[in-house]
């Protein structure tokens, strides 16, 4: 009796949450303790959690209210300890970008540095690809296994990149999934609570935390960049956790591919030396090296930017790689031969400007949605992504595009899906007659307490 009546009171209580947080009113710890309780016993329904998503989206959350639904959502399941590591418990977070791969080659270089990265990822919310959606198009890899299958291979790889489990702050699995349908997704207590309380949950030593700016980002502007990282600093600081963050530029992709499968070539191609793009390899060298510090790893950026590289250079991080997908059921030749194993959309089509030049302007945003579109991302929380499709080789601010360099290359199901991509990205990118320096710099700013 006491269970039912328990989640009776939960639905009610939920209901009287939800119209309190509508009208700016506060919320105490014990009301945020048993919305969050009944996110995860399933007392609060869908669309309770939808209306709440909106109150808080619209009204805001105090410090204080962001503080207590991280940390009732942290300990909605199990929170992870290491008590036989042989190393710091590291890892990094991205606010999420257009093209942004930058976890599937951070984690292995770290834990080929000597670091622990048990890393709690996501899917994709809105046009941005989500990194377990990513590995989702490796044949066989398990993105949710249980705690002890994933305490085994952060052992033996020193990475493993999964989703959450049942187990690991399960009410943000499923406050995140509604938050991706329901326009929801740029709240900053939203963001920081669900940031967060992975993280805590993973036992982490500390955090470093990527944190996008510019069309293909939720922050669009400095200013709201600022007041998320100043947001997710303050409760990580309150929670114990050492963190940092990189301020960079989203204005344009990071890398030179978008979508699931062919983002995963990429990242090979990054780890196994075969390609290197400067604007992803700057930010990667350089949360990489934020992290090592953090973690007692390397005495400065410099110390930190040797061990990276080296990381890179002896393949041993392609090895981490290899070994954390191997571990997960993942197939074991993937790094050798990549294109037996990721999917690959039956379309290719090479799309001109129509006029020559160099571009000047990419909107982010509009590719990413683009890329969704094909198939690449999802509109309602059930939809089936298609790991094929995307854009590959696409050129960014400065270069030169003509006949024989073309804008990109859309990866399509069909050739009127190609078509059509083909028409909003020439829209989506400006080509002038001037070239230009390739924009601003990639890293913007670096935030501490």
């Amino acid at each position: 009796m006491g269970r039912v009546r328990g989640r009776v009171t939960a639905r009610g209580n939920a209901a009287e949450l939800i119209r309190k947080k509508r009208d700016g009113a506060l919320l105490g710890d014990q009301a945020i303790a048993d919305l969050v309780a009944g996110i995860v016993d399933g007392s609060v329904s869908d669309a309770q959690i939808a209306a709440f998503a909106m109150a808080v989206y619209f009204r805001g959350m105090t410090r204080a209210e962001c503080a207590s639904l991280t940390r009732a959502m942290t300990r909605s399941g199990s929170v992870l300890e290491w008590p036989d590591a042989q190393g710091p418990i590291l890892d990094k977070h991205s606010t999420g970008g257009v093209g942004d791969k930058i976890s599937l080659i951070l984690a292995p270089i770290v834990a080929a540095c000597g670091g622990l990265v048990p890393m709690i990822s996501g899917r994709g919310l809105g046009h941005t690809g989500g990194t377990l959606d990513k590995l989702s198009s490796i044949p066989g890899y398990d993105a949710t296994p249980d705690l002890a299958r994933f305490r085994r291979v952060v052992s033996e790889a020193g990475c493993a990149i999964v989703g959450q489990t049942a187990d690991l702050a399960p009410a943000d699995r499923r406050l995140y999934a509604i938050r991706d349908v329901t326009a929801t997704v740029d709240s900053i207590p939203l963001i920081t609570a669900s940031i967060l309380s992975k993280k805590l949950a993973a036992g982490l030593d500390a955090l470093v935390m990527d944190v996008k700016v510019g069309s293909g980002a939720f922050a669009t502007s400095i200013e709201a960049a600022i007041d998320l990282t100043e947001s997710l600093l303050a409760v990580a600081e309150g929670a114990g956790l050492r963190a940092s963050a990189l301020l960079t530029d989203m204005s344009q992709v990071l890398g030179r591919h978008i979508g699931n499968a062919l983002e995963v070539r990429e990242a090979i191609a990054v780890l196994t030396g075969r390609r290197r793009d400067e604007r992803l390899d700057t930010v990667t060298m350089a949360l990489a090296g934020e992290l090592l510090v953090r973690g007692g790893l390397a005495r400065d950026g410099a110390a930190a930017e040797a061990v990276v590289e080296k990381a890179l250079g002896s393949g041993a991080a392609a090895d981490r790689f290899a070994r954390m997908v191997t571990a997960l059921g993942g197939p074991r030749d993937l790094l050798e031969r990549p294109d037996r194993h990721l999917a690959r959309a039956p379309i290719e089509l090479a799309v001109t400007p129509r006029i020559a030049g160099f571009v000047s302007r990419v909107d982010a945003r509009a590719l990413g949605l683009l890329v969704a579109d094909l198939g690449g991302g999802r509109r309602r929380v059930d939809d089936v992504i298609d790991a094929g499709v995307g854009l590959a080789d696409v050129r960014g601010v400065g270069d030169a595009v003509d006949r024989d360099r073309p804008i990109a290359i859309v990866h399509a199901r069909s050739a009127a899906d190609a078509e059509t991509a083909a028409h909003r990205l020439r829209a989506a990118v400006t080509v002038s007659d001037e070239p230009n320096a390739g924009g601003g710099p990639p890293i913007l700013r670096r935030m501490s307490r």
